[in-house]
């Protein structure tokens, strides 16, 4: 399993640049970023490098963060991995949450990001039907 950070930005020009300012600034290198936003305001999904830190920082310049775990699944680049993928989390009667990726990994396998309600179980499906599940050290530069 992985670390993932959700900041909440006020829907506005320029508040993206803010959570990004603060990592820049701080030699902290993102790794995935997603964005799912409202009329007011943005939830936005990011993988770090250095979660504990990231967090910190951000809390520190004034953003609300929450830290949580996410399952993140190596995937080969050819067509119907995500489909079998999605289909083995379904036959275990997961519900998907949210799904993301991480494309550039130094070459790597991309990673697809996947929150469930079950993580500790879609990480053992996953696993047992032969895919690799990433961990958090895999993230490191």
């Amino acid at each position: 399993m992985i670390k993932q950070l959700s900041v909440f930005v006020q829907n506005e020009i320029g508040s993206l640049a803010g959570v990004t300012t603060v990592l820049k600034d701080n030699n902290i290198n993102l790794r995935a970023i997603a964005s799912f936003d409202t009329p007011e305001f943005a939830i936005l999904r990011i993988v770090v490098d250095q979660p504990e830190k990231a967090k910190n920082l951000l809390s520190e310049n004034g953003f609300a963060v929450k830290m949580s775990e996410a399952v993140a699944v190596e995937l080969e680049d050819k067509p119907g991995e995500l489909h079998g993928m999605l289909q083995e989390i379904a036959l275990a009667n997961l519900g998907v949450n949210y799904i993301y990726s991480i494309v550039l990994r130094n070459g790597k396998a991309p990673l697809m990001i996947v929150n469930t309600d079950n993580l500790e179980k879609t990480a053992t499906v996953l696993k047992e039907k032969g895919y690799r599940v990433a961990e958090q050290g895999d993230l490191e530069a």
